[in-house]
């Protein structure tokens, strides 16, 4: 019997990669986006602050006087995403699975407050638009910015599975490779809206983390 062989469009950690490996599985890791982040002012920062990624979370850390923020409410997109700002010392104040969640939120309990969103360059209009329309006071830093790194994999390649981890990472895949017969991974439902018209073959992780994804895989080819 073959092995199972599957692509991951991000490198995997030590410890993500290990799960395949204990299951005799057939990995392949390609990052298919590159995050650079970008250098900005702390300033004209709102009451509350939002992240709906841990990119955004991470640029921050590499700017100078960042632990000024800290006094201030944070909301957050991803379990992640929490737990990389809780570290540095920041209080969450609520944290979704999904922006939409978020937006709904802060619209319906929290629509007093004014807030400061650290966002990347391919962000969707979910957040902005949600708190726009409710007439919340915020405005918006991009922090990072989000590259597509198109690869070509070779047609000697059969893959069982592809784990996808964003829209741009479906974007940069689909750049030079099509969908053939290969069931697709998603972290979750945005990640896999950027699919619907290109394959059924789709499996949505239980819950929004890379792990959930792997363990999606391995409950399938179990």
């Amino acid at each position: 019997m073959s092995q199972t062989s599957i692509l991951s469009t991000k490198t995997l950690s030590v410890a993500q990669r290990q799960a395949f490996l204990d299951a005799d599985f057939d990995l392949l890791e390609q990052d298919f986006i590159e995050i650079k982040n970008i250098d900005f002012e702390l300033k004209d920062i709102n009451t509350n602050l939002i992240f709906s990624s841990q990119n955004a979370v991470l640029s921050l850390l590499e700017q100078k006087d960042w632990e000024k923020l800290k006094s201030k409410s944070v909301f957050c997109v991803g379990e992640k995403t929490k737990d990389l700002l809780e570290t540095n010392g920041f209080k969450v104040e609520a944290n979704m699975d999904y922006a939409s969640e978020l937006a709904e939120i802060i619209t319906l309990i929290y629509n007093k407050e004014s807030y400061t969103f650290f966002s990347g360059n391919l962000r969707k209009e979910t957040l902005p638009k949600a708190l726009k329309n409710a007439g919340i006071t915020f405005n918006e830093i991009e922090v990072y910015q989000t590259k597509l790194a198109p690869f070509k994999i070779s047609k000697e390649e059969n893959f069982d599975g592809i784990l996808f981890f964003s829209p741009s990472g479906v974007e940069s895949y689909l750049t030079n490779n099509k969908i053939t017969k290969e069931i697709c991974f998603c972290i979750g439902e945005t990640t896999a809206a950027a699919l619907e018209n290109k394959t059924k073959n789709i499996v949505i992780a239980a819950e929004p983390t890379i792990e959930d994804v792997i363990e999606a895989v391995l409950e399938e080819y179990k």
